[in-house]
């Protein structure tokens, strides 16, 4: 009897030993390119049809769905913002005046993590979760995992975030067995399952799975390298791509620590990292397709080694919640165009967020490059930071204050000179100044189910 979509791809184990999930990720740019402007024209024929959002927006900016044909086409179509999802959410409940599909064919609905603001409802039709469970089976397999594997699931399992149940049915599908512990069921529980269970792969935020290796000692009196964990990955949040943070969450665990990213707008994870750890590559350009921009000139860039700019995308082929030209919000650098992988989707590293940037005295400065810089200073601090923003907007003309916890064995005594020389590597490195406070370690919360907040709006109270 046929109950519908499978839970688990019919050919998943057949796929072990390949080289890559599918292979369209080792297919050559130009016959890729041809596929996506097929594919491009079916999916503004379908929104000419469906999408009341974009027949509007279409429409005001003098565009028609018909100008658009090739990928070059695309920068007549103006942006979307994630500002305007949020007033299509609002204007009408729950799913947008951007929903382009009928209301009866809806069988899952997931949320944003909402860190930026309130969050966003995003559904799905059965061909829209399918296309999800292959781009996630895509970017898991290139990170590690392998069909048959156990993978302890450390992501947050709670409020609708694509890292819970969406992960869970992309690894189901792959032929993965998913631990569905959760972030939400604390850290004993799940280095405790975790000794009961031995997975292959444990998945989860960085400084999450940092912790729980932290933690491993305490609670079962072994390191968590003597856990049998092969593979780490990591994604969700700045992290996994500072090398002094991978090589941390490595030494832990033991195991080999890969990447990914994704985005609740256009599906769970789309960018991953092979096992040559030498950036994410694009592995789904099948079902998106991606331009870098240059924020501060508009200009679209090609993807080539060094360059650098914000991610927007187009999903092509998805039904309820369809995205033409939007602004991600991640800003990248291109690492490679290359790889002895062989795919041939371009490799990146996520700088940071664009709406997380801020400007000190004119200087374009990531909270997460503080970050990054901070782990490099271990075990002079242990790697923990935040930064305060306690002014409007983004932008400051003073000193921007940033409070560092002081590694676990450094004295307090030693505070000032510390101090200085983490000011003296933030201007030298990041060109801006810094008013920087030590304080001890573990003033502030361990990573948990939530993503770990590096900014600051107002200064907490370290009395």
């Amino acid at each position: 009897m046929n109950f519908g979509m499978r839970f688990r791809r019919a050919d998943a184990y057949a796929k072990s030993s390949a080289c890559c999930w599918h292979a369209i990720e080792t297919t050559p740019l130009d016959e890729i390119r041809r596929i996506q402007e097929d594919k491009l024209i079916t999916q503004m024929t379908y929104l000419q049809a469906n999408s009341e959002f974009y027949q509007k927006k279409l429409g005001a900016a003098g565009v028609r769905f018909d100008d658009v044909r090739t990928i070059e086409d695309l920068q007549k179509l103006p942006y979307t913002f994630k500002a305007e999802i949020r007033d299509s959410l609002a204007a009408r409940k729950p799913f947008g005046l951007h929903l382009a599909a009928k209301p009866e064919d809806i069988i899952q609905m997931q949320a944003s993590s909402g860190t930026t603001g309130s969050p966003s409802y995003v559904a799905l039709t059965e061909s829209d979760a399918a296309m999800w469970h292959e781009m996630s089976a895509r970017c898991f397999f290139a990170t590690g995992v392998r069909p048959g594997d156990m993978v302890l699931h450390a992501f947050s399992l709670a409020k609708g975030f694509v890292g819970g149940i969406p992960v869970m049915q992309g690894l189901q599908y792959m032929g993965a067995i998913d631990i569905p512990i959760g972030a939400d069921g604390g850290a004993d529980r799940l280095i405790r399952a975790c000794a009961d269970i031995r997975p292959r792969c444990v998945i989860g935020a960085p400084n999450f799975v940092l912790h729980l290796g932290e933690k491993a000692p305490e609670i079962l009196g072994i390191p968590a390298s003597q856990l049998g964990v092969e593979r780490v990955i990591v994604g969700g949040e700045p992290g996994g791509g500072i090398p002094t943070v991978r090589r941390r969450i490595e030494e832990l665990w033991g195991a080999k620590c890969t990447e990914l990213l994704g985005g609740t707008d256009l599906g769970v994870t789309y960018w991953a990292e092979c096992d040559e750890q030498s950036g994410m590559h694009m592995v789904n350009m099948d079902f998106i397709i991606t331009e870098l921009l240059d924020p501060d000139t508009g200009k679209i860039l090609p993807f080539e080694d060094g360059t650098r700019g914000e991610m927007v995308y187009t999903a092509i082929g998805r039904q309820a919640s369809p995205l033409l030209r939007f602004r991600s919000g991640d800003y990248i650098e291109v690492l490679g165009t290359s790889c002895s992988c062989g795919r041939t989707g371009p490799k990146i590293r996520c700088i940071g967020r664009t709406d997380d940037m801020l400007i000190v005295r004119g200087a374009n400065v990531f909270p997460s490059a503080i970050h990054s810089l901070m782990n490099e200073m271990m075990p002079e601090t242990n790697g923990v930071v935040r930064v305060v923003a306690d002014f409007e907007g983004h932008t400051t003309q003073s000193a921007l204050k940033v409070i560092v916890e002081r590694g676990p064995h450094r004295p307090p005594s030693r505070d000032d000179e510390l101090k200085n020389k983490i000011e003296t590597r933030l201007r030298d490195a990041l060109v801006f100044k810094a008013d920087v406070r030590i304080v001890k370690p573990d003033t502030f919360e361990k990573p948990g189910a939530a993503k770990v907040a590096l900014t600051l709006r107002k200064y907490p109270d370290l009395s």
